[in-house]
């Protein structure tokens, strides 16, 4: 089962993509699994077992308590994915059990992958100036990949305002099994798009 559309996805398409996406296409053992660091992750090998992969990135994107407040508030409004080519409706909630689609064009149709977020983390330590905000998503049944993502914005000790994203994936449709090494230069683009889109929410505000 795959999701697809000739035109840009109008809510009422998402909706049903989610409607008829059912539960989540991996295993509960791994669900949330996200929320942990990237090392952890690649030091457990029940992971490389499974043939799950994972795609890491974190980028400086400014410094001080504001940066990170628009930072955090541009995870909130989906400006991560404010791009041309993939969205998310700007309006779904982040909390946990919220179901949603991420829409990307992909050469001649629209390609409807259904999510839902599975936690939220938003934790502040005044004594040391952190601060970090973030949330976990894992795929359901008619997404292209098995796995979680996890979008965070994060303020230092040092007030530095970093933006990370760490997945872990594999496929989950012969689509994407035969085309995993295209499917992973795309998630780095993404990845690269995505950060540079919450530097220009930040600077421009």
């Amino acid at each position: 089962m795959v999701f697809l559309c000739w035109f840009r996805p109008s809510p009422q398409e998402q909706k049903a993509c989610i409607e008829k996406s059912g539960s989540f296409n991996y295993g509960p053992v791994h669900r949330g699994a996200s929320a942990k660091s990237v090392s952890s992750l690649k030091e457990d090998q029940e992971f490389s077992k499974e043939g799950f992969l994972i795609n890491h990135s974190r980028v400086l994107v400014g410094s001080g308590h504001e940066t990170f407040e628009k930072g955090k508030a541009a995870l909130q409004m989906w400006r991560h994915f404010g791009l041309n080519w993939a969205f998310v409706h700007p309006k779904t909630p982040i909390r946990g059990g919220e179901k949603f689609c991420v829409c990307v064009k992909e050469f001649l149709p629209w390609v409807l992958m259904p999510l839902q977020v599975v936690y939220v983390n938003d934790s502040r330590n005044a004594k040391k100036g952190f601060a970090s905000f973030g949330f976990g998503s894992g795929t359901l049944h008619g997404h292209l990949l098995a796995g979680e993502e996890r979008f965070t914005i994060e303020i230092d000790d040092k007030s530095q305002v970093w933006y990370e994203i760490l997945s872990f994936s594999k496929p989950a449709h012969f689509l994407s099994f035969i085309g995993y090494p295209y499917v992973q230069l795309r998630q780095k683009y993404f990845a690269h798009q995505s950060s540079t889109a919450v530097r220009k929410h930040v600077t421009t505000l």
